[in-house]
């Protein structure tokens, strides 16, 4: 007789193990990214002088978050100022600049019944942490001196006080991610998901429509050319109407289907191209420090972090040349990048060039965070470079929170 098959109960239960095992590290980030958070909130005060309470959602909420949750309770408006403000200048007001993506996520959780802030907070969170597992995973998912680098850094990434705030930050970097694991596995679905919702939540999400259109030169290995170009240009394309349905959400509101151009120009001065160094100038010397605390009510901290968005600057502008030369470490060593190595390559600069082209110069601090993705490339440095920029982050991290807490950033 032939012997019975052996039950396949303890190979289940042995990869559900490992599954929960694999899903440690990322937990650990969270919650010591949350916990450094918390630590330079304590440290600060808010702008009416009074101590900060990170498990507050006040503490979470800037200018932006307020037409984030104001999409999330009534859809869109846009209307001419002076109609509802005598006084004000005459410009286009409402909430039609900012995409759909986060809030729509928030309003589907108020379902549950819980209040719009709250939910915000909740998204947000759970956000972070599955950007955390899903980097884990384009890591390789295996506990080494270079993933844990990178995860450590990952906690406490340039610009990732923002990663934690009533903002579409973490939830578009997690999109960001999915897309690349989706090219990364060869799965067009995945990555034109992911690229849906990372052009949903926020302008620079758009650059997953670029990187999954120039996938067809890095991915897809298994097909012929023809099906490789149909996939990329697929799954761009499908990435590409989470911008149609934003816009498709604002003309059922206002009637325009122009609408966001419109506010853009009208109100903010943006819609166009920008010359890039010239805006890397003028974000470099915006003045924030005019809208700091008075000094009897500053604290130690947010003493020192009165100009951190200078080193801010320096910082990401060197993040950018690490993940270039990274890349180019392993090209010469390896002779090759894998897929989520080219998609990360293709995203990171794509990001950072991005605000400096339409004109951010009050919040390429908060853009620059979803380079985030580039961190996939990180682990190629060189184990001291890694700990040297780990100590930058962190330093960075606490000074530009100080600035978040005190209500001097947007």
């Amino acid at each position: 007789m032939n012997a019975a098959p052996a039950p396949a109960e303890p190979d289940r239960r042995a990869r559900r193990d490992r599954t929960r095992l694999g899903l440690l590290p990322p937990l650990a980030a969270w919650l010591v990214s949350n916990l450094v958070t918390w630590l330079v909130a304590g440290a600060s005060v808010a702008g009416d002088g009074s101590a900060v309470s990170y498990w507050s959602t006040g503490s979470r909420r800037r200018w932006d978050s307020e037409h984030y949750l104001s999409i999330a309770r009534t859809g869109y408006e846009m209307f001419w100022c002076r109609e509802r403000h005598p006084d004000f200048p005459d410009v286009v007001c409402g909430n039609v600049a900012w995409f759909p993506g986060y809030p729509m996520a928030v309003r589907a959780l108020t379902a549950t019944g819980l209040p719009y802030e709250v939910s915000a907070v909740v998204v947000t969170e759970a956000a972070l942490f599955g950007a955390f597992a899903v980097l884990w995973w384009l890591l390789g998912a295996r506990t080494t001196p270079s993933t844990g680098l990178t995860l450590a850094i990952a906690a406490v990434f340039p610009g990732g006080i923002y990663l934690h705030a009533m903002f579409p930050i973490a939830l578009g970097t997690l999109a960001l991610l999915v897309s690349i694991a989706g090219v990364a596995r060869g799965s067009w679905a995945m990555a034109a998901a992911g690229g849906f919702v990372a052009a949903a939540c926020h302008f620079v999400g758009t650059a997953a429509v670029g990187m999954l259109l120039l996938s067809a030169l890095f991915a897809w290995h298994g097909d012929r050319r023809p099906v490789r170009f149909a996939k990329a240009g697929l799954s761009a394309a499908v990435a590409a109407c989470g911008v149609l349905w934003a816009k498709w959400l604002m003309w059922q509101a206002t009637g325009h289907w122009d609408a966001y151009e419109t506010i853009q120009a009208i109100s903010y001065g943006q819609g166009s191209l920008r010359q890039p160094f010239a805006e890397m100038a003028k974000a470099y010397d915006f003045p924030f420090r005019s809208w700091q605390l008075s000094e009897g009510q500053m604290t130690w901290l947010v003493e020192q972090g009165l100009a951190a968005h200078r080193p801010q600057f320096w910082l990401n502008a060197a993040f950018v040349l690490l993940v270039v030369a990274a890349a180019a470490l392993r090209l010469v060593r390896d002779r090759r990048l894998d897929v989520a190595e080219w998609a990360a390559l293709t995203l990171t600069v794509a990001i950072y060039m991005l605000p400096f082209f339409a004109g951010a110069e009050m919040s390429w601090y908060r853009n620059h965070a979803q380079m985030f993705v580039g961190l996939v490339l990180v682990k190629n440095l060189p184990r001291w470079v890694q700990a040297l920029l780990l100590l930058c982050c962190l330093v960075q991290y606490a000074l530009l929170g100080a600035m978040f807490f005190t209500g001097a950033l947007v």
